[in-house]
């Protein structure tokens, strides 16, 4: 089992990547091997970080060779997939929309269908805009053709849309404990397939 946390935020110790680690922890714990990858250094590394349509259907060209293409293969290898991002405007940081902008050509080989992610958004404040970047996130996962896996499992409750946190995260004990439930909920995801 190999379960994957992207980092949205430009920030590499951020309260996202705080709250990515507490699933990855979790889902360790169940045997899985775990990978941080964060996406703004990540997505730096293409020679245009941000999708042109170059080429139509996507030929990739854009990103061979660079650190994207072996983020894009890690994905398409995990059984899993925790995307984060920090509140920018109400929605996910640019550098995760880019990031997943430039998956054409994973969408165009059918290369995430199926895929069982979920998701974490942190604010600023209580009602930060946490629920629209959880919502956009879902967006770009329902284009990919991947599932979406809330926050549910029977050890707790029916859940919610993805972890929602204020800052700082590790005073936030609502989302930390979340993540446990995420954790739980992915690893018997996993196991079922």
């Amino acid at each position: 089992m190999y379960v994957v946390g992207l980092n949205g935020s430009p920030r590499s110790e951020s309260n996202v990547r705080y709250l990515i680690n507490k699933v990855l922890e979790r889902c360790r714990l169940g045997g899985a091997e775990t990978e941080i990858i964060d996406v703004p250094q990540i997505i730096n590394s293409a020679r245009q970080p941000f999708c042109v349509v170059c080429s139509n259907p996507c030929s990739g060209d854009c990103y061979k060779g660079t650190l994207l293409e072996g983020a894009f293969e890690k994905i398409i290898k995990a059984d899993a997939l925790i995307i984060g991002s920090p509140v920018y405007f109400g929605s996910m940081s640019a550098q995760l929309k880019a990031f997943f902008d430039k998956t054409r050509k994973l969408r165009g080989e059918k290369s995430l269908i199926g895929k069982p992610c979920g998701f974490i958004a942190v604010g600023a404040s209580r009602f930060g805009g946490q629920e629209a970047t959880l919502t956009a996130m879902h967006a770009i996962a329902l284009v990919q053709g991947m599932t979406i896996l809330g926050t549910g499992h029977n050890s707790y409750d029916a859940g919610h849309i993805g972890i929602s946190s204020q800052q700082p995260s590790d005073k936030d004990d609502n989302a930390i404990s979340r993540c446990e439930s995420l954790a739980m909920r992915i690893m018997d995801n996993i196991s079922i397939h």
